[in-house]
């Protein structure tokens, strides 16, 4: 199998890795980078429980290839930060509104969330569920995940 190297910045901080051609940016993350935050959920990019920013923008790292992001900025959910004990807003809104329960599908929930409140800073319920719909939780019926980010936008 041929092997790339690829070269990324991943929560600001450059990277770089010897990869085969078919190794997917999830795997990259969690296998050679050691930020399991990412999860893998179904391998059919249907959870959403790898959602990443790529470059900004929300993309399920399951569906990218590692030597498709070369180059590119990378966050994950280690990489969010903020005001609330070190907390983001989206992180604090899941805290405080319950948003989550096993946990499985959070990291790639806050993720899809973050994207949207770059975007829509204060979405309707409806523009949340729109945007999250991408992204499945097997748990919480979603309406506490609807108050996490409208939590998060109010604050």
């Amino acid at each position: 199998m041929s092997r790339h190297r690829v070269g990324l910045t991943v929560n600001g901080r450059d990277r770089t890795a010897e990869v085969e051609a078919r190794l997917l940016l999830v795997h990259l993350l969690r296998e050679k980078l050691r930020l399991t935050g990412t999860h893998v959920g179904c391998d059919t990019s249907n959870c959403g429980a790898c959602t990443v920013l790529l470059d900004g923008e929300a993309a399920k790292s399951c569906t990218v290839l590692a030597v498709q992001a070369d180059g590119c900025s990378v966050t994950t959910i280690e990489g969010l930060s903020g005001p609330f004990e070190g907390r983001s807003a989206v992180q604090e809104g899941f805290h405080q509104e319950h948003g989550l329960q096993c946990g499985y599908c959070t990291p790639g929930m806050i993720m899809a969330a973050t994207d949207l409140l770059a975007r829509e800073p204060d979405p309707t319920p409806q523009s949340i569920r729109q945007s999250l719909k991408g992204n499945l939780c097997r748990c919480t019926g979603y309406e506490m995940i609807v108050r996490s980010v409208r939590w998060a936008a109010e604050h």
